[in-house]
């Protein structure tokens, strides 16, 4: 039976519409960017498979394409909807720091890089460059790494830094295993670059970590 013939408190367009969005679980909002099945599946059923073979979004989101094209009922009109998703949902986040404003809530802040690194598989360094009066000039992703350890430059980062005119930045890093603990060459790599970047008068204001579904600010733990 085709997800059409359900009764309509049933189908997870209708019941989005019926009872919000929150009321719906991961495999019925992945259903609704799926559209449709396959001969014997539903778009729901394929949803559900994949989550069950993947062990969660993030994990789908990060797999191989030539992976998931493997999979009956998944081609690359499903795949494109799943990053485009994917791709709105963190544009939408970003909305909430908008260039040129002054920040002033630590945890939007912590949220907007939490979000923005969390889904990678692997260690990714990220720098939000500020002014004198704490307004953003941009975000970028600096280094990637292996799936423990992303290799910082110091160097490259001054190198931003001046490019943007910063006067402050912000650092973060994501922790693939999950827990947003600081290990010891954290510490150190943050110490490091605050030194460098005292040099030509750019001050590290905060260094935050994002795991699964916590993050750490070095400034908040007293660690900088």
């Amino acid at each position: 039976m085709t997800i059409a013939n359900w009764p309509l408190t049933e189908r997870p367009r209708e019941k989005l519409l019926l009872h919000g969005v929150k009321n719906l679980s991961n495999a019925e909002l992945l259903a609704i960017f799926f559209c449709t099945g396959t001969r014997g599946k539903t778009a729901l059923d394929i949803a559900r498979e994949l989550l069950r073979e993947y062990g969660g979004l993030k994990k789908i989101a990060a797999a191989d394409p030539a992976l998931l094209f493997q999979k009956k009922g998944f081609g690359k009109a499903k795949y494109a909807m799943l990053k485009a998703a994917i791709e709105l949902g963190r544009r939408y986040l970003e909305e909430d720091l908008p260039v040129g404003e002054s920040l002033a809530n630590s945890q939007l802040t912590k949220r907007f890089l939490a979000n923005r690194l969390k889904d990678y598989p692997h260690e990714v360094f990220a720098c939000l460059f500020l002014d004198n009066l704490n307004r953003i000039i941009c975000y970028e992703e600096l280094f990637h790494g292996t799936i423990n350890e992303a290799n910082v430059y110091p160097r490259e980062l001054v190198k931003r830094g001046l490019k943007h005119n910063a006067a402050k930045v912000i650092l973060a890093h994501n922790h693939p295993s999950g827990s947003p603990t600081p290990s010891p060459a954290d510490r150190e790599i943050t110490q490091l670059l605050q030194q460098t970047l005292a040099l030509v008068n750019i001050q590290v204001i905060d260094h935050v970590i994002a795991g699964n579904n916590q993050t750490l600010s070095f400034a908040e733990a007293g660690l900088l």
